[in-house]
């Protein structure tokens, strides 16, 4: 038991530095082809920050093990928005424009119910169809929205994240040959498949070693570490002010986990043994994504108040897990 704890350790470890350069050499390869700053903070930024819980569902999913793939999507929505915007609230209240309230945030709740009516159903191929095609609108919905309001901030986050970066990787005034972000891209890849194959495959035998539920290791254990490069992008972006990226980071991740996340896990499971959760803690994830909203609509800003609502709202979601 203590080596599988120590290799599911491991495999976090490697899953968050992993996706991590993932991101940024991704990132990085997709602005040095002058792909548009708008693409690259929505769809190559957005979307990599959820990888983590991408192939760690899927790959539980293609092994049979669809309590670990559908946990993990379902406890990182609901953790998304209670846990870490609540520690986000707690670090320091913060406010947020009222174009994010009214578009990407309704979206991302949107997605989410659209997800827990699915997870309900069966994660299967007929429905992930269903999810992958949502997930092509939603995508579709945030590049137009974020070309038509300008895209002079998102240009400056998008090189502010690539210098940081470069930065950390090869100093603040050398430049990287060419060939170093397209390996930096597929070493990310590899590293974050590797640390899913030890996650998935160690906590699976935990849970059976204990005799709990699959669900509730993917629920808790396992989505709390794929969590955990929103957790520090969070943090990092409250300790610079920038409250709509941490609001933005969080519901997008929802999004993506919900809609893309449940299209690969839907594909993986196949027909025969569609991945499911049920009705209680669907019907949780949903009731958390409306709670964060309102919370945010009221006012536009989130107190240290909302933010032990939010803390508790997660801690009351435990429960179900055995309903």
């Amino acid at each position: 038991m203590l080596v599988q704890i120590l290799l599911v350790l491991a495999g976090l470890a490697l899953l968050t530095f992993a996706a991590d350069h993932l991101v940024l050499g991704s990132s990085h390869l997709a602005t040095r082809l002058r792909i548009s700053p708008v693409v690259v903070g929505v769809v190559v930024i957005g979307v990599g920050t959820s990888t983590p819980e991408f192939l760690v569902s899927a790959l539980a999913a293609s092994r049979g093990d669809t309590g670990i793939a559908v946990g993990n999507l379902v406890g990182s929505n609901i953790l998304n928005l209670t846990l870490i915007l609540g520690i986000a609230a707690l670090i320091a209240p913060f406010t947020v424009d009222s174009t994010l309230i009214r578009r990407e945030v309704p979206l991302a709740v949107a997605s989410v119910a659209v997800f827990a009516v699915l997870a309900w159903w069966g994660l299967s191929p007929m429905t992930a169809l269903v999810a992958a095609l949502a997930a092509a609108g939603a995508l579709y919905m945030l590049v137009r929205w974020a070309r038509s309001s300008g895209n002079q901030e998102l240009t400056a986050e998008v090189a502010e994240f690539n210098a940081a970066g470069r930065a950390v990787m090869v100093g603040p005034v050398s430049r990287p040959p060419a060939w170093f972000e397209p390996v930096r891209t597929a070493l990310g890849l590899a590293g974050v498949l590797a640390g899913a194959q030890l996650l998935v495959v160690n906590a699976a035998t935990i849970a059976t070693a204990l005799g709990v539920p699959q669900l509730v290791i993917g629920f808790t254990l396992v989505a709390l570490g794929t969590s955990l490069p929103e957790l520090v992008t969070t943090i990092q972006a409250q300790r610079r002010g920038e409250t709509d990226l941490v609001v933005g980071n969080l519901f997008g991740s929802n999004l993506f986990n919900g809609l893309a996340g449940g299209a690969m896990v839907g594909f993986a499971s196949g027909m025969d043994h569609p991945a499911r959760a049920g009705l209680p803690l669907l019907v949780a994830m949903a009731f958390t994504a409306l709670i964060a909203w309102a919370l945010l609509h009221r006012g536009l800003r989130l107190s240290r108040a909302d933010g032990l609502v939010l803390l508790g709202a997660y801690a009351l979601t435990l429960p179900l897990l055995t309903a």
